[in-house]
């Protein structure tokens, strides 16, 4: 059955970012990435912080050495970064980052296939963090996915944009989306098979996903989040903030329950 949820979960991040940007016009896209990107990053800290990262330390693992694991993965993510192949696009034209015109014409001409091959790589890692946390506990996983799903939207959405303004047709772009979102099942799938009997892996692995998640918040959404804006944009990005860490705390809150 856990084979099931990690395959529904992994598709689900891939195909809803997907619809969203094939529903939606680039312009109405380029005015909400900047709310997604606000209610993901709450999310994402909410997530590991509020629910993974306390699972993890309830195990009988040493606080020691799973810090020490969070600090690694921080400085993984940071590497693989720097590497261009966990990169995330949430710019387009226009969104204020004081690109150069034709800024996204030379990401995607220049380096549309690293974006491609960047992005397929961040989907496979996450499809394995989504098979560790099911492998852990059900409701650990379902809120892993979440977390995962509200990140995957405006990034996708943001791979998409970039690609389009490089010129390339709206459905050859959706198509590349939807190709490297697949790499999210195949993680998933190899992850439930190398990890599951793996057991005493699980609290490693969940805190490998909290770095994840922290990173993914702290190094490329918030810095993107902290420009002059009036107060209204202020009180409007802190609102979709909170709504993100109030899912969390619903989602967590609920689960418990069942």
């Amino acid at each position: 059955m856990n084979l099931l949820y990690i395959v529904i979960a992994t598709f689900a991040g891939g195909l809803l970012s997907v619809l969203i940007a094939a529903s939606l016009t680039v312009a109405v896209l380029g005015r909400v990435v900047h709310h997604l990107v606000s209610l993901s990053a709450g999310v994402l800290l909410g997530t590991a912080l509020l629910d993974v990262l306390p699972e993890a330390f309830e195990s009988t693992a040493s606080p020691q050495s799973l810090f020490a694991t969070l600090l690694l993965g921080l400085l993984f993510f940071f590497l693989l970064e720097k590497a261009e192949l966990y990169r995330h696009s949430h710019h387009h034209e226009g969104d204020e980052h004081h690109h150069h015109h034709g800024f996204d014409h030379e990401q995607a001409g220049r380096g549309g296939w690293t974006v491609i091959l960047g992005d397929s790589i961040h989907n496979f890692c996450d499809g394995i963090i989504i098979a560790a946390a099911f492998l852990a506990d059900t409701r650990l996983g379902v809120v892993t996915s979440l977390a995962i799903i509200a990140h995957e939207i405006p990034q996708e959405v943001g791979d998409y944009i970039v690609l389009l303004n490089a010129g390339f047709s709206r459905g050859r772009a959706l198509f590349y989306n939807a190709l490297s979102g697949l790499a999210a099942v195949l993680g998933g799938v190899i992850g439930y098979f190398v990890v599951g009997p793996w057991e005493s892996l699980f609290p490693y692995l969940l805190v490998v996903a909290s770095s994840s998640f922290i990173y993914v918040a702290v190094a490329d959404l918030i810095p993107q989040l902290q420009h002059r804006l009036t107060l209204r944009e202020t009180v409007a990005q802190l609102a979709w903030l909170s709504g993100g860490l109030l899912i969390v705390v619903i989602a967590v809150s609920q689960l418990h329950e069942h």
